[in-house]
């Protein structure tokens, strides 16, 4: 038995990327130019490619690659760079996360268990030297919420508290005014 298939996946993926969007919305558009450090993204650019990063599981598991080898990484990264170079105002940025997460998240969900079972073999030197579909494509949500940890310390340093902090913060100050009934 499978508890974990197509839908949980697509659900979770969701969850995440509504996530994203609410930190994007969040984020004044005048510090969408802001740059934690020196060598890193701008929150614009942070979004942009949170918002383009399915790109590749779309394009390798769409295809139906069983290899990696012979894949023309460098080509795919500089479109990806391309693509990710474009002007965009925050309200062109929200909407490409909504509308590539929503196209990602619908792709997943028809997705069977045997095409998630299925092994693809890494390039050579690879580690590990191959994954399953599912262990991939998990691994568009996983890739996400690396960034948006990242997003939610910038929220810190613009003087924003995350609407995720602010939640817990709310549960527990409701549950200390329940326990004092």
């Amino acid at each position: 038995m499978n508890y974990y298939g197509s839908k949980e996946l697509a659900g979770s993926f969701r969850t995440v990327r509504n996530n994203t969007i609410t930190i994007a919305e969040e984020i004044p558009e005048d510090k969408y130019g802001f740059q934690p450090a020196p060598g890193t993204r701008t929150v614009g650019q942070a979004l942009a490619h949170i918002a383009l990063s399915t790109g590749m599981q779309e394009q390798i598991h769409g295809q139906k690659l069983s290899t990696l080898a012979g894949f023309d990484f460098p080509s795919f990264m500089r479109a990806a760079t391309a693509e990710l170079e474009k002007p965009r105002t925050k309200a062109q940025i929200v909407g490409l996360l909504r509308e590539n997460g929503d196209r990602y998240a619908g792709w997943l969900e028809t997705l069977s268990d045997d095409f998630l079972g299925q092994v693809v073999t890494m390039p050579p030197g690879g580690q590990p030297a191959s994954r399953t579909r599912f262990d991939m494509l998990l691994g568009a949500k996983e890739h996400e919420m690396h960034h948006r940890g990242q997003l939610m310390l910038v929220e810190r340093m613009l003087g924003i508290t995350p609407h995720m902090t602010r939640r817990m913060q709310e549960h527990m100050a409701q549950m200390a005014q329940a326990a004092q009934k």
